[in-house]
């Protein structure tokens, strides 16, 4: 999180006003907060996101905050990291395979918030690593998948996929 993103608070609310990833208890919110004040120290922030994490490890907005932090230091092998335990998390909340190549249209209700909306926005989050790791296929990959099971791109992938197929022309 860099610039001005850093001096707000980790949004995880829809515009209704509903979490979009599943309620976050108090003191977990907090720890999320905590971090972002402590976006300064980014040791102490990364220690702060673990410690939400240990404390909370089904809260799934844990895992976004923990990969946004890596993705904006450009520690991309650690995004892609926690982006597959967050997958991996998501699914055993969900009920479906945790194998993105396995899912179909009919896995979920992948219109749910929780962790179908989760799973959903976190394959968009580890296409763009890919991407960013010059992994243009293994993005283009995951993309296609997410045209499957989300045709009406509800995480907004299509940016990301527009990107992708930029880059090999």
């Amino acid at each position: 999180m860099e610039g001005d993103e850093m001096d707000q608070p980790i949004e995880l609310r829809m515009s209704n006003g509903r979490m979009a990833f599943g309620d976050v208890p108090e003191h977990i919110d907090e720890l999320l907060q905590e971090a972002v004040r402590a976006r300064d120290i980014p040791d102490r922030c990364e220690a702060i996101l673990w410690d939400a994490h240990r404390a909370a490890p089904r809260v799934l907005p844990v895992y976004y905050a923990l990969y946004k932090f890596y993705f904006n230091r450009k520690r991309l092998a650690d995004a892609e990291r926690v982006a597959r335990i967050g997958l991996d998390a998501a699914a055993r909340e969900g009920g479906f395979p945790a194998d993105w190549s396995r899912l179909t249209a009919q896995t979920t209700d992948w219109t749910a918030l929780g962790a179908p909306r989760f799973f959903l926005f976190t394959m968009k989050a580890l296409a763009f690593i890919e991407l960013r790791r010059h992994n243009r296929e293994k993005s283009l990959a995951i993309l296609a998948k997410m045209a499957e099971i989300d045709p009406v791109d509800q995480v907004g992938y299509g940016t990301i996929a527009a990107l992708a197929k930029g880059l090999g022309e």
